[in-house]
């Protein structure tokens, strides 16, 4: 079993296109379902705006041409979904996650296992946190949501600093894409550049 497959592109034109086609070449590590969240500016070019599609079964399934079409961005990431932790059909708990909080928009998508799962989950519980899953993933978007660091790129890395486990994942922010391994490098991400794309 492979677990989970994450994706991710920036900078580059259709990047839905590109990404469908990143989740088909991972299909072999999930095919319970997936999802793909795209950025593109605003109509005022001063905020980014995410769309998310999420659904059962394979790639080719979930994504017909009018969904691919209904995801316009140059930013994207991706998830094909191989459960470990979290209920096999329950959507709310497909990936990627993608939120809005204090300093804008924010998604997620994460492969492997967080070993203090527990302790992290009821510490939120404990705290009023609403959790609408019970995905490990979900925990990762309340530690940067929860950082006191000032800067959206700062409260992601001291999130993960808080993570224990095998894992990677692919975080997209209104400006950026980061990809993030565990600190033993069990789970580690492969990055490449596309010919003419910009990161």
């Amino acid at each position: 079993n492979e677990k989970c497959g994450v994706f991710g592109c920036f900078n580059v034109q259709k990047a839905s296109h590109t990404c469908y086609y990143g989740m088909v070449g991972l299909q072999h590590r999930g095919q319970e379902g997936g999802g793909m969240v795209t950025g593109e500016l605003s109509a005022t070019g001063n905020r980014s705006r995410f769309h998310l599609h999420r659904g059962l079964g394979l790639v080719t399934d979930i994504f017909t041409p009018d969904d691919i079409a209904s995801l316009p961005g140059t930013s994207a990431i991706g998830h094909t979904r191989y459960s470990t932790a979290g209920g096999k059909t329950q959507l709310e708990g497909f990936q990627p996650f993608c939120v809005r909080y204090r300093i804008g928009n924010l998604a997620l998508a994460h492969n492997g296992n967080l070993s203090n799962f527990h302790e992290l989950r009821t510490f939120f519980e404990q705290h009023g946190v609403l959790l609408q899953s019970t995905v490990d993933s979900e925990l990762f978007l309340h530690l940067i949501s929860h950082s006191k660091r000032r800067s959206q790129l700062d409260q992601i890395f001291d999130a993960m600093t808080q993570a224990e486990g095998a894992f990677s994942c692919v975080i997209m922010t209104e400006t950026s894409l980061v990809a993030v391994r565990d600190p033993n490098g069990f789970r580690p991400p492969c990055i490449g550049r596309v010919p003419g794309g910009g990161g």
